[in-house]
């Protein structure tokens, strides 16, 4: 029976970011105006060459353009041009169940969450995961909180819900596909009040095709983890790397120091001077690592600070002082 949610007093906007979108992009929109009355659906079109703006706009979205090429850019676009109290995001495909957008809504009011992920890994279609998808998925996400905790399950979900403090507080760098781990990143690093719900996955319509490449776009998400663990925690990041090169500088010293300590002589000085030079570019990353930890610690707090100037469901405080 599909979920129902009554008529809370927030502002809800589903947002569908979408590219050459026109086989699903009209179920989408009214599945979502079904399951949720009181929103109001809003379709970016990310420069499509087909009819994906004129079939969402016959369905009843708000349409609107965002012409540099990548997800990341229009959800970049659609975040900072629509106000609301809550926001769904949603793929234009037609592979999200559209009657659990209640049930992740409800549960982030009842809960005070700031994300919801709709996890797919539990409930799919037997041909929902392309070959590789979901082994890919499952690789990520289990490195994605080896480097920054576990606490998703599935971090590349396209189905989220999200309050209007984390909307409004996420600075949007990415530019394609990897804007779902850029999410997340920023959700475990601000520590944010999160959560999970399953959600049923469909496959794509057989007329419908994936703008996903498996192993490029899996490639790009990888250095974008890498990338954030670097910027978000550089001393550890840096650490590592100190460890690693003095590892390697040592390991090239010992033949010199054992020669050394046998004959008084040190008969290869070009591999001498590499062991140095390499020890020295060691703690040049430590160093790095122990002043960048500085300056990312006042980003974080102006992050926080930022996050936390932003209400948290204002409809509803104003109701309530009435």
């Amino acid at each position: 029976m599909p979920n129902s949610l009554g008529q809370v007093p927030y502002t809800v906007a589903v947002l569908v970011p979408c590219y050459n979108e026109e086989k699903t992009i009209g179920q989408v929109v009214t599945g979502f105006k079904s399951a949720i009355p009181q929103a109001v659906v809003y379709v970016y079109d990310n420069h499509s060459m087909d009819q994906t703006s004129a079939r969402a706009k016959t369905a009843g979205a708000v349409v609107g353009y965002e012409p540099h090429p990548g997800k990341g850019n229009v959800v970049r676009r659609m975040f900072a041009d629509i106000e609301a109290d809550i926001y769904v995001l949603v793929d234009g495909d037609d592979t999200y169940d559209a009657f659990s957008a209640p049930e992740m809504i409800q549960k982030l009011i009842d809960e005070k969450l700031d994300m919801v992920v709709g996890t797919r890994l539990t409930e799919h279609d037997a041909m929902a995961f392309r070959k590789g998808h979901r082994f890919g998925n499952d690789l990520l996400t289990g490195f994605m909180g080896f480097l920054f905790g576990k606490s998703f399950t599935d971090i590349l979900s396209g189905y989220r819900v999200f309050s209007k403090r984390f909307v409004k507080s996420f600075p949007a760098l990415s530019k394609g596909f990897e804007t779902e781990s850029e999410l997340t990143i920023h959700a475990l690093e601000m520590r944010m009040p999160t959560g999970e719900v399953i959600t049923p996955y469909k496959s794509r319509p057989s007329e419908s095709q994936s703008k996903l490449r498996t192993y490029q776009d899996g490639f790009r998400i990888l250095v974008t983890i890498l990338g954030l663990f670097k910027e978000e925690r550089p001393l550890t990041a840096f650490t590592i790397l100190f460890a690693c090169l003095a590892l390697l500088s040592m390991a090239l010293a010992v033949p010199i120091i054992m020669t050394y300590m046998e004959t008084g002589l040190v008969p290869r000085f070009p591999t001498a001077i590499l062991s140095m030079g390499i020890m020295v570019l060691a703690f040049l990353s430590l160093t790095s690592g122990i002043v960048l930890e500085t300056v990312t610690r006042g980003r974080k707090e102006m992050k926080r600070m930022c996050y936390l100037s932003i209400p948290v469901f204002k409809r509803q405080d104003s109701e309530e002082k009435r």
